[in-house]
C-alpha cells in the first residue's frame, strides 16, 4: 500500500510552480516587503545559536553539559577546544546582528567585523564572573527546593536553572550591544523551558525559579538578590503609554522592582513600575498594581506587615 504522504510512480503532479514563484518574490521584494532597511539579508541563525548555547553550556560546566568522563588531564583541554569553536560561531551572529543596532552608515563589511570581534572578546572575559553567580542560583536551587537531592540533579534538570542560564549570557550580550542577538537567546530559552525572561531584566544573584512555567519577566524588571518566584508568576507591565501618534513609547520604566529576600508564589501577577520590599513574599494568584512596604505578606483577601 502506498504511503499517503507520497505519490505513486505513475503520477507526476503540476504544481504550476512557477508562478507560485513568481507571486511570491512580488509579495517579498514589492507589495509586502519587510526586510530591515529593505536590504539586510544576512539574519542571525537560531539553529546556530542553539549550537553557540549548548557550547557555552559545556564551557561553564563541563561534565554537566559537554562530556561525563573528563578528568583532570583532558577537562582544560575540553574546555578551551570547546569555547574557541563556540566564540567563533557566536561572532558571526554578533555580526549579523549588529545590522540591528549599529547605524547605518557604520554598516560596511570591516566596521561591523571589527565591532563583533570586540564584543564576542568582552562576552568571553565575563564568563568566569557568570559562571559565579550561576553556582549562586544553583546553590538557591538547592536550598530552596526540599525535592533536590544534589546541585548535580538541579543543573541536570530543573527548567528554572536552564532558562536563567541562558538569560544570564544574554543579559551580558544585551549588555554588550547586541540586543537583538540577546533577545533571540532568550525566545530559545523560552520554548524550550516555558520561562520567558527579557535579556535586560537586572535580576540579582542566588536567584531560583522553582517548576517555573509560564513565568514572565518584562524588560525593565529589577530584582535583587535571593529571589525565589514560583510558575505562572508574572512580572510585567501595567499600561502602554502611547505618543501623540498612537505608537508606544519605547524605553519607560514599566515593570516592578523586587527587592532582596522577596518570594512569589504561583500565580501571582505583578504590573507597573511598582516596589515589592525587601523580605516580602507575595501568595499565589495575587493581582498586585501598587508597592509594598519590607517585610509584608500579600495574600488575596489582605495585606498584613510583620
Amino acid at each position: 500500500m502506498n504511503s499517503p504522504y507520497h505519490a505513486s510512480p505513475d503520477v507526476s503532479p503540476e504544481w504550476n510552480l512557477a508562478d507560485i514563484v513568481d507571486q511570491l518574490r512580488q509579495s517579498r521584494e514589492i507589495e509586502h516587503k519587510i526586510r530591515y532597511l529593505d536590504r539586510v539579508r544576512e539574519l542571525p541563525s537560531r539553529e546556530t545559536l542553539v549550537t553557540v548555547l549548548d557550547g557555552l553550556a559545556a564551557t561553564l560546566f563541563p561534565t554537566h553539559y559537554g562530556r561525563c568522563r573528563l578528568t583532570n588531564d583532558s577537562i582544560d583541554y575540553f574546555v578551551g577546544n570547546t569555547l574557541n569553536a563556540t566564540l567563533n560561531l557566536l561572532f558571526e551572529q554578533v555580526r549579523r546582528a549588529l545590522y540591528f543596532s549599529e547605524a547605518p552608515e557604520t554598516h560596511d563589511k570591516q566596521n561591523l567585523q571589527a565591532k563583533a570581534i570586540e564584543i564576542t572578546r568582552r562576552f568571553a572575559a565575563r564568563l568566569p564572573a557568570i559562571r559565579s553567580v550561576l553556582v549562586s542560583d544553583l546553590h538557591a536551587a538547592y536550598q530552596g527546593d526540599p525535592a533536590a537531592t544534589s546541585i548535580s540533579e538541579v543543573l541536570l534538570s530543573y527548567p528554572g536553572i536552564k532558562a536563567v542560564i541562558h538569560y544570564r549570557l544574554a543579559h551580558a550580550i544585551h549588555q554588550l550591544g547586541a540586543p537583538v542577538l540577546a533577545r533571540l537567546i532568550s525566545d530559545i530559552a523560552h520554548s524550550s523551558t516555558g520561562i520567558d525572561i527579557h535579556p535586560a531584566a537586572r535580576i540579582g544573584a542566588s536567584f531560583f525559579i522553582d517548576h517555573g512555567t509560564g513565568v514572565v519577566i518584562g524588560e525593565t524588571t529589577i530584582i535583587g538578590e535571593r529571589v525565589r518566584l514560583y510558575q505562572a508568576v508574572t512580572l510585567g507591565a501595567k499600561s502602554f503609554p502611547a505618543d501623540p501618534d498612537g505608537k508606544l513609547t519605547k524605553g519607560i520604566a514599566r515593570h516592578p522592582i523586587v527587592e532582596d529576600d522577596v518570594v512569589i508564589y504561583a500565580g501571582a501577577t505583578i504590573l507597573g513600575r511598582i516596589t515589592i520590599g525587601r523580605g516580602s513574599t507575595v501568595g499565589g494568584n495575587v493581582w498586585l498594581t501598587q508597592s509594598v512596604p519590607p517585610d509584608t505578606n500579600v495574600t488575596q483577601a489582605k495585606t498584613q506587615e510583620d
